[in-house]
């Protein structure tokens, strides 16, 4: 029998963190964290990490392992979630997958295979340089004139991605593109249940510029003053996340503070509306709109196990 797997995702401000607490505690599930920016330490406000006492108990992985002047890409994501899933099967738990990178939750869901990434480093580390010195619209014209589909999925400021898509294509001859719709043709190895969590746009983008507001007051300024002064910049990954780039700018006297919050605003609504367009294109995903549920949490954590039920995943009996 295939070990069961929940995914509960959607776009940023959703209400993720919020039902994922409820649906843990319901099942006995431990929450796995596919965030890019939640696995760093010291980086809290402007990643809307989930607090201590907001876990309710409720075991967390993935959550402030990494110092922030680590690197942090899909293929480590699917080691360190394969490892914890390892250990909460063992514990007799069930795993749920957490958040909102779609590209991560694909690489567990369907075990995609990353070993044609792992070769020489010289390539990366030109486009590394190449990024530096021309800048991310260089590469995105590279990867253009490649893999004409990953281009359009992928944003040219993502330069990690973009590297990632282009080194893939000088190494193998094949289109990252190509490669990751095969792999997603595979079946799960999981008995899974996909849940995407949204809600009425005009609702997230509000909730999104109230957020923003929010890590402002909570002192986002100091956290990225205090990273800057360990001697964090730009060319870290970790410094590349919404939120720390745009107020970097703002200390490195490039941006007025009132137009980094703005630009934050912006992108992260423009970040939502792809991260819905992602999940569209995911195959046997579950849509819970939280407006049919009147925003009452109590009927839609009993409509995420009833789907379970039909899974075998969760019986009400056995708890």
């Amino acid at each position: 029998m295939k070990q069961p797997l929940i995914i509960l995702t959607g776009p940023t401000a959703a209400g993720k963190t919020k039902a994922s607490i409820g649906l843990a505690k319901a099942v006995g599930g431990e929450i796995i964290s596919a965030d890019s920016m939640q696995v760093y330490r010291h980086m809290d406000i402007g990643s809307a990490k989930i607090k201590p006492d907001e876990m309710d108990g409720v075991p967390h992985h993935l959550v402030d392992v990494l110092d922030p002047e680590d690197d942090f890409h899909v293929v480590c994501f699917q080691q360190m979630a394969k490892e914890a899933m390892k250990g909460i099967y063992e514990r007799g738990h069930i795993p749920i997958i957490v958040g909102g990178t779609g590209f991560y939750i694909q690489s567990v869901l369907y075990d995609i295979d990353f070993t044609e990434n792992e070769r020489d480093t010289r390539y990366r580390e030109y486009l590394e340089q190449l990024a530096d010195e021309q800048g991310a619209a260089c590469l995105h014209k590279m990867l253009r004139e490649a893999d004409p589909k990953s281009a359009d999925e992928i944003h040219e400021n993502n330069v990690k991605r973009v590297i990632r898509a282009l080194e893939f294509y000088q190494q193998t001859g094949k289109r990252i593109s190509d490669h990751n719709a095969e792999e997603r043709k595979k079946e799960s190895p999981y008995n899974c249940v996909y849940f995407v969590l949204c809600d009425d746009r005009a609702k997230l983008y509000e909730r999104i510029d109230r957020r923003v507001d929010l890590m402002m007051e909570e002192g986002l300024v100091e956290e990225v003053k205090a990273l800057k002064s360990h001697g964090l910049g730009r060319n870290q990954v970790s410094m590349q996340g919404l939120g720390y780039k745009e107020i970097m700018a703002y200390l490195d006297h490039e941006i007025t503070l009132e137009e980094a919050v703005y630009r934050i605003k912006r992108d992260t609504r423009h970040f939502a509306k792809r991260q819905i367009t992602w999940f569209k294109r995911e195959r046997d995903v579950i849509w819970l709109n939280k407006q049919d549920f009147d925003y009452d949490e109590e009927r839609l954590l009993a409509q995420m196990l009833e789907e379970l039920g039909k899974r075998n995943i969760y019986n009400k009996e056995d708890k």
